[in-house]
């Protein structure tokens, strides 16, 4: 097939290579403007289109979408279809309705449960037991579209978003090659709105670790802002990120340190071991030796004081 690829951030990069290794003819690539990066602030092309110009492969980075020369370009190309995937821009009706057979989106989770932004952390912070990848024939609604295929997957017990991403990433190229192979004789079947759920866009006061809550959801919080923008508690000279933490046993009130070796603070509901930590400036370390360098105490709170 005559492919369109619409794509910006890493996450779709091993789809794009799928498509071509498939045998597709992906006639232009599409991601976002370059942006600033690094400490220079220097711009650098985001990882399709790094990858694109590695494939040798037709770009475009409009910085308008609506307007201009951009939506008589893709009509011009006579594509079969357009995949998108995490491209970050909201596709209008004559963009949809330019390919032969209009676009897939390639969703990371089961539709219609987490439409939007960030599916992979709600899926986590939701306690789901499983998620995994969808297409969809795109609507101008945002993930509303009926579902094509679907592949499923169980979520880990210790599972952070950061290593579920890699695992969707991969199914995503899966499923988006399984789908153009029938795309022409597929049977869409329409989702069920009333059982959508809305993944919003996450930011960093996300990842803010409230003691009040149950060990429960804070082991999910932590691992659903992992690695961006990391469970954390405030601290001296910034926040003290959460990197590994576990729900165990203990009581005590919310805040309150129950032991140092291993560094175990109580919650609303149970208590939390944290086992690896970061402060502001530092190195990640265990959570004992960071209470044994902080000279935590038994008894006192994790929180600096004000």
């Amino acid at each position: 097939m005559r492919v369109v690829f619409f794509g910006t951030p890493e996450f779709a990069v091993p789809t794009l290579d799928a498509l071509v290794a498939a045998g597709h003819e992906v006639v232009l690539v599409v991601a976002q403007p370059d942006r600033p990066a690094g400490r220079g602030q220097k711009l650098a092309p985001p990882p399709v289109a790094a990858r694109a110009a590695v494939l040798g492969l037709p770009l475009a980075q409009p910085t308008k979408i609506r307007s201009g020369e951009f939506p008589a370009q893709v009509k011009a190309l006579g594509a079969d279809v357009a995949v998108v995937l995490a491209y970050g821009r909201i596709l209008t009706r004559e963009l949809l309705d330019a390919p032969r057979l209009g676009c897939v989106n390639v969703h990371a989770s089961l539709l219609p449960r987490w439409r939007g932004a960030a599916p992979i952390q709600a899926a986590i912070l939701a306690g789901d037991a499983e998620t995994g990848v969808c297409t969809q024939q795109m609507q101008e609604g945002l993930d509303t579209g009926p579902v094509l295929r679907a592949i499923r997957t169980a979520i880990g017990r210790h599972e952070t978003a950061g290593a579920l991403h890699d695992r969707l990433m991969s199914l995503s190229a899966e499923v988006a090659v399984a789908t153009l192979a029938d795309l022409e004789h597929a049977s869409p079947v329409a989702q069920d709105d009333a059982l959508a759920t809305w993944a919003p866009k996450i930011g960093r006061e996300d990842g803010l670790v409230d003691w009040a809550r149950p060990a429960d959801d804070l082991d999910r919080r932590v691992r659903a802002m992992t690695p961006w923008p990391g469970g954390y508690v405030p601290w001296d000279g910034g926040p003290l990120k959460l990197i590994e933490v576990r729900p165990v046993a203990g009581a005590g009130r919310p805040g309150q340190i129950l032991g140092t070796s291993p560094l175990v603070v109580a919650c609303g509901e149970g208590a939390l071991e944290l086992r690896t930590v970061q402060a502001p400036g530092r190195r990640p370390v265990s959570g004992a030796d960071f209470a044994n360098g902080a000279h935590l105490a038994v008894g006192g709170t994790l929180a600096w004081p004000s």
